[in-house]
């Protein structure tokens, strides 16, 4: 049963590594920030589009790496469509102690669909130099939330 999980996930990471959804460029985007992982070159641009009341209206990226952070990227950019900007950083932090660890233990049910579903990557834990790729897009989002126009880099 494990490893059928773990084939599952693997199959989900490398569609969204190869077919990432929302790999577009937002002309009218209110965010946006440059990614850069150069401990493997993986790079990206992330635009975000907000909404009236400040929400995440649309999120889109460009950009070029591994399979991990493609897919990141891709889910990343349909999990916080519709969130605030709060529990959008809220979920971003949740994701980095899941790709640290494999778990996430204060995850509560206000988020469990969506950690559900990022789940997939939590396997990185297992190989600590790739939760830089899983979590360059989640950084990224965070700079173009603050504004910030410098590179996010991966820690």
């Amino acid at each position: 049963m494990f490893d059928d999980l773990r084939d599952l996930y693997q199959e989900v990471i490398l569609d969204h590594g190869r077919k990432p959804r929302n790999f577009r460029r937002l002309e009218d985007a209110d965010r946006h920030a440059k990614g850069d992982n150069p401990m493997c070159g993986d790079r990206m641009e992330l635009w975000v589009k907000l909404a009236e009341d400040g929400a995440i209206a649309d999120a889109g990226f460009q950009g070029r790496g591994c399979a991990i952070s493609m897919a990141s990227a891709s889910l990343m950019t349909e999990t916080v469509r519709g969130k605030s900007q709060a529990e959008a950083k809220e979920l971003g932090e949740k994701f980095r102690s899941l790709a640290m660890t494999g778990t996430c233990p204060d995850c509560g049910a206000s988020i469990a669909d969506e950690m559900e579903r990022l789940q997939v990557l939590g396997g990185v834990s297992e190989y600590p130099s790739r939760v830089k790729c899983a979590t360059l897009a989640w950084h990224t989002l965070n700079n173009a939330l603050d504004q910030k126009q410098e590179a996010a880099r991966s820690e």
